[in-house]
């Protein structure tokens, strides 16, 4: 028997790309439903070859659904996820809302799956910030290996992060600066045609972004609570894929050379890392892959047992859509979950 899935957000970026990511991976379900605000009713969403008319959360009975995919912002997941995971469905949430509640999991399948098992106190698991998961991602293997003391990242993240408003504003200042048109700033607070903004999410007390925080924090509680981390997080006018220039200091030796075949051999990870020109991959490559690219490994001569890298990713997959359905899979791969009994 398949399993009920809900996508909550499904008219959003992450909602139709957690729609088309069920269907390529051929995911054991054997309904799925798209649910959005009430303006988005009666709206049409593609699954595989059928078209899914968009359905009302406010109405929606989950007391069948087995999964509950939840790509609805954090306000909306505030509210609903309490309610759907007390319906007896497990809430995957794509939000900031619950990843640093103690009784939520904050999972990245390659990472740390084995702390799967504590979604049962909430019946809510949380997905991660989509920079942090394509760094743990990277950083889980080299860490398993040489132990890693300090890291600092600075991330060069697409406008598809901010959502399809941010994508639009990108588009639209793009043909105003070609046509000598107008350019507004609505959704960045400066232009972002032809620029980079060093500001994602809102300021804190101490000088760093909410996004940088979340970086740190969320490393800690996915990886190791006893690793540096410091992060400065930039806006680029790039569509699709997160870019970061990682640099890491290890407690033991590990040589590049070692760092490229640890990275070679671990799950998620896609090593292409030629010293000549071209010989790395770039966001624009990224787009539609679900691996995370990893090129550019060196030593950090400043530093002992230090490393630099650069680490690539679909920030609409590993960062938010392809990560929560992993997760989905990862649940019903260790028998975490049954599928309700159906009423016929």
């Amino acid at each position: 028997m398949g399993y009920k899935v809900a996508v909550v957000g499904a008219t959003g970026n992450v909602g139709r790309e957690m729609l088309n990511i069920l269907d390529e991976r051929k995911f054991p379900a054997d309904e799925v439903v798209a649910l959005a605000s009430r303006k988005s009713v009666g709206q049409e969403c593609s699954f595989g070859d059928k078209t899914l008319k968009v359905k009302a959360l406010d109405h929606y009975d989950f007391s069948d659904v087995d999964i509950c995919l939840m790509s609805a912002g954090g306000s909306v997941s505030k509210e609903w996820s309490p309610k759907i995971g007390a319906q007896g469905a497990v809430v995957i949430d794509n939000s900031s809302a619950w990843r640093m509640d103690p009784d939520v999991p904050l999972i990245v399948p390659e990472v740390n799956a084995d702390a799967l098992s504590g979604f049962t106190k909430k019946n809510i698991i949380a997905n991660p910030n989509c920079s942090t998961a394509q760094l743990v991602v990277a950083l889980k293997p080299l860490h398993d290996h040489a132990t890693i003391k300090r890291v600092v990242v600075a991330t060069y993240q697409s406008v598809s992060g901010a959502g399809k408003e941010a994508m639009d504003e990108l588009f639209t200042q793009t043909k105003a600066v070609f046509t000598l048109g107008e350019i507004t700033n609505k959704k960045f607070p400066k232009r972002i045609a032809f620029n980079v903004i060093p500001q994602i999410d809102v300021f804190m007390e101490d000088g760093y972004t909410k996004e940088e925080w979340k970086m740190m924090m969320e490393t800690k509680k996915i990886l190791d609570p006893k690793i540096k981390l410091t992060a400065t997080c930039v806006r680029v006018p790039v569509f699709v894929g997160h870019s970061e220039a990682v640099n890491i200091e290890f407690e033991n030796p590990i040589s590049e050379d070692e760092a490229r075949e640890i990275l070679r051999s671990a799950p998620g990870c896609l090593v292409f890392d030629k010293r000549e020109p071209g010989g790395y991959t770039t966001p624009y490559e990224c787009v539609g892959e679900d691996a995370t690219y990893i090129s550019r490994i060196r030593t950090d001569p400043t530093v002992d047992n230090g490393l630099e890298m650069w680490v690539v990713s679909d920030n609409l997959r590993k960062g938010a859509a392809l990560n929560a359905i992993q997760i989905a899979e990862s649940l019903i791969n260790r028998k975490l979950i049954k599928a309700k009994q159906k009423a016929a």
